[in-house]
This record gives structure tokens, C-alpha cells and sequence, in this order.
């Protein structure tokens, strides 16, 4: 070891250059790689529906004539004919899907106008009947809605509320933290005047947006006959799913040809879409780490060769005198660990402080210190690798070279 050090004494200016290259790059590697992984189980999120069976489409009516009876009674033409389409199971209406990005919110009172027992920005699902079975939710605790709690008034109107609620897990732990929540009161509307009890638990329902001000299934559900400005939602066998979303604007057409289908969609292209710029960065960010790392690796290369030619006479000489082929390429990639060893632990505080400046000006989460290891086995490897070639190359320096040079 003390020969090895002794020769990067010997060329400090280099050794220093490159332990600042590799630090730079763990640094920067360290944070992308924390980056990834946060989006990466971002994406990987339960929605609670069955997804890959539902398609949902957002229709606008042309005709200004309807009256409410009217529209209602359109509505359910529109149900009846989706209900009759090959493959399909259920068909329902929503305000709102898992990831569509239409949130409904409303802050929920455990008490009536005590403002200390507030949920804040609560998603709100409206749920027509039948909507429970459409969407495959898994109850863990109570029941499904009655036909009589469905109320015919409006949501966010002066109209009370429907007399049930169904809950998710994640919202009856927040609220009732240890409690059986089936029966228990909660209230809606201004000062929390309004009174609906709990008649079940939902396993998992995703919120229709995901943001810093709620936690991810924190919602409700309530029950009305209709939902003003709503989408249909259809389930159907995944067999079938294409077939439904590429056939049902004709479905409709037939009708009510008086109207425009402005969105049709699967789920899954809604919850892919949803989740597309956090696709782009990851991209974005492995193209990043991947020119880093080749940048690191050509320094190392040039490096390492630049030495190994440099040192051609030494190297012979120690042939000469016993080395092996193997104690060259040993002592070649050890003078380059050490060197990318320097690199990283400068790097590991390098990558500490990036993720304290990211969390101060982009909101970044603080950065697991389980990923500095990650970023240090990658920079050894890269370092390891990029040096092999040089390394070999000297390995193969034969004893006579010693006599030629003198």
C-alpha cells in the first residue's frame, strides 16, 4: 500500500482533479438515484378499483331544452344502453375516478362546529347506485348503500346530506384512531351543521389527485340518484375493454345524437397519463446518470492509461525482478480504488448537502442515506471497470522492456 500512495503523492494535481470528478458525480448520481426511487413508489399506488375493467367517458349535450326530468330520464337511456354492450358488467356514474384529476374536496367535522376535530381537504366521491359494485371496491367492515339513502338533492347546495357514508380505512384511522367506525356521525357543510353516519369501510380508494395537502386515500363516499356534470363509468371484461371504448360514442350516438363525447378513456390510460411526467423525469434522470458515469469513466480510463504508459519502464522492472502479471493488475486497481474511494466519501457529503438545498428550494423529501451505499457500489464498479483495460494492458508489460529503456 505505502508504494501506491507514495506514487499519487507524486502526482497530486491529477489525483486531486479526478477525486473531485468522481465526487461531483456521486453527489449528483446520489440525489438522481433517491429521485428515481421516490417516483418510482409514487407510481406504485393501490387505486382500490378495478382498473384494467373500466373505461369512463365525459359527454356534453347539445340540447338546452332538457329539463331535469329530461336530463334524468336521458341518463338512464344512456345506462340502459351501456348496460346492454357485449362484455359489459356494470355501469355507473362518478364525479370523479382514482387519478382523473377532477377533486372534488371538503373539510369534514368529527364533531358539529368544533373546528379542533376538522379533516381538511377530504376528496369527495359522489355515488350513484350501483357505483360500489361498478368500481370492484372491496368492503372490509359494514355494507353497501340502500336504494332508500341515495338522496335526489345536489351535492355542495343547501339540500342535507344523504343519511350514509362510506369511508376509507385511511380516513376512519384519522378519524377515529382505534375505533370501530360503522355508525359513528361525522359533519358536512358550513360549521359542520349537517349530520351522516357511517354505514361502511372501504379496503382502499385512491383520491382522484394526489398532492402535499392530503394523504393519498382520504375520501368519502356519498350516495345521490344522479351526479350534475358526471361521467359514466363502465365495467367490463378486460377481454372486451378496447372493444367497449372504441364502440361506445355509436352507443350513445343512437340515443342522443344531440351531444359531444369529449372524453373517453380506459382507466389505465388515465392513471398512465396521470403518472407520465414522473416517467419523463426518471428518463430524464437515468440519461443524466448515464452520462455521468460514462464521463467518470473516460476520466478514469485516461488516467489510468496515461500512468500506465508513463510508469512502462517501472513496470518492467518489477517483472524483471518477480512481479507477476497478477501483482500489476492488483496494483493498478488498487491505486484506482483509493483514488475513486476519496471521491466518494467527498461525494457522500456532497450528495447530504445537494438534497438539503433540493429539500430548501423544490420541496424534495429528505434523501435515505440506505441510497449513499447504492451510489458508492456504482462508483466503485464504474471506477473497477473503466480502470481493467489500462490495468491489463500493463499486466502485459514483459520483463525485457526494463533492459530496452535503460
Amino acid at each position: 500500500m505505502h508504494p501506491i500512495i507514495s506514487a499519487l503523492k507524486h502526482h497530486r494535481t491529477a489525483v486531486i482533479l479526478m477525486v473531485l470528478e468522481v465526487a461531483l458525480a456521486g453527489a449528483i448520481v446520489t440525489n438522481a438515484l433517491f429521485v428515481i426511487a421516490t417516483h418510482l413508489r409514487a407510481m406504485q399506488v393501490t387505486t382500490g378499483v378495478a382498473d384494467r375493467e373500466l373505461v369512463w367517458l365525459r359527454s356534453s349535450g347539445l340540447r338546452d331544452d332538457l329539463t331535469p326530468a329530461g336530463r334524468a330520464s336521458l341518463a338512464a337511456a344512456d345506462l340502459a344502453a351501456l348496460r346492454a354492450m357485449p362484455g359489459v358488467k356494470d355501469v355507473s356514474m362518478a364525479n370523479s375516478l382514482p387519478l382523473s384529476g377532477s377533486v372534488w374536496r371538503w373539510a369534514v367535522y368529527g364533531k358539529s362546529g368544533d373546528e379542533r376535530s376538522i379533516v381538511d381537504n377530504v376528496s369527495i366521491y359522489v355515488a350513484t347506485p350501483g357505483l360500489v359494485r361498478t368500481l370492484g371496491l372491496q368492503l372490509v367492515e359494514g355494507r353497501d348503500f340502500l336504494p332508500q339513502e341515495y338522496s335526489g338533492g345536489r351535492i355542495f347546495s343547501d339540500d342535507p346530506p344523504p343519511p350514509a357514508v362510506i369511508v376509507t380505512r385511511q380516513f376512519a384511522d384519522k378519524m377515529w384512531p382505534g375505533v370501530d367506525p360503522i355508525g359513528k356521525p361525522i359533519y358536512l357543510g358550513e360549521k359542520g351543521k349537517d349530520v351522516t353516519h357511517v354505514v361502511g369501510v372501504l379496503a382502499h380508494l385512491l383520491n382522484a389527485g394526489l398532492d402535499k395537502f392530503s394523504d393519498d386515500e382520504t375520501n368519502i363516499m356519498l350516495p345521490y340518484t344522479s351526479v350534475q356534470g358526471g361521467l359514466y363509468v363502465i365495467r367490463t371484461s378486460p377481454a372486451m375493454r378496447d372493444v367497449t371504448l372504441r364502440e361506445v360514442p355509436k352507443v350513445l350516438d343512437r340515443v342522443d345524437d344531440q351531444r359531444i363525447i369529449t372524453e373517453v378513456h380506459t382507466l389505465s390510460e388515465t392513471i398512465d397519463e396521470h403518472f407520465h411526467d414522473d416517467r419523463a423525469l426518471i428518463w430524464l434522470l437515468l440519461a443524466v446518470i448515464g452520462c455521468l458515469l460514462a464521463l467518470t469513466a473516460l476520466g478514469v480510463v485516461g488516467l489510468s492509461s496515461f500512468w500506465v504508459q508513463q510508469r512502462t519502464r517501472q513496470i518492467g522492472i518489477r517483472r524483471a525482478i518477480g512481479a507477476t502479471r497478477r501483482d500489476i493488475l492488483v496494483y493498478f486497481q488498487t491505486e484506482n480504488l483509493l483514488i475513486v474511494t476519496a471521491g466518494i466519501v467527498l461525494g457522500s457529503f456532497g450528495a447530504v448537502a445537494l438534497n438539503l438545498w433540493l429539500m430548501a428550494h423544490y420541496e424534495l423529501p429528505r434523501m435515505s442515506l440506505a441510497v449513499l451505499p447504492i451510489g458508492a457500489l456504482v462508483l466503485w464498479l464504474i471506477g473497477q471497470l473503466a480502470a481493467l483495460g489500462p490495468a491489463l494492458r500493463a499486466s502485459r508489460v514483459p520483463p525485457v522492456v526494463a533492459t530496452r529503456s535503460v
